[in-house]
């Protein structure tokens, strides 16, 4: 189906920006909670703090980087979001993260910057996949920003 229609209604600016950090950090709170409790073996109490924390983060670098993909992608002579692009947008959100993430992790939980890299593994695959699927469905949902979308 072509993401540029909308099923809902398009959202453009900061409005759609507010609503995709909203809707994506709450999924991405859950699943974290639950990951990192599993992988700790410690209480999820204990792992949605450092969950929450992580959002914070992940709110920040959200805004930051898709400020700057959106305006190198309103910059490219093909319009829309490819597979290829889709791909790319994941990684880069997702490396990024991994910069503060882990050291954060390791404090948290009392372990080495390697532990903690190695035990934040599970979720990096987990959020690569999940934001590929959040943005996906998203724009499927709400339509493309006027980055993407053709002149």
């Amino acid at each position: 189906m072509d993401s540029s229609k909308p099923v809902l209604f398009g959202l453009q600016g900061a409005r759609r920006r507010l609503i995709y950090v909203t809707l994506y950090e709450l999924i991405a709170i859950g699943a974290a909670t639950v990951g990192l409790a599993l992988l700790t073996g410690q209480g999820a109490g204990h792992s949605s703090v450092v969950a929450v924390a992580a959002s914070a983060v992940a709110i920040v670098w959200n805004i930051v980087f898709n400020w700057a993909f959106e305006r190198w992608e309103a910059r490219q002579p093909v319009r829309g979001r490819s597979v290829a692009r889709r791909v790319a947008h994941a990684i880069g959100f997702e490396g990024g993260l991994v910069f503060t993430l882990v050291p954060l992790f390791a404090w948290w939980f009392g372990v080495s910057l390697w532990h903690a890299f190695v035990m934040d593994l599970g979720l990096i695959v987990f959020f690569l996949c999940y934001t590929f699927v959040f943005n996906w469905a998203f724009d499927h949902l709400f339509g493309l920003p006027a980055s993407a979308m053709a002149a």
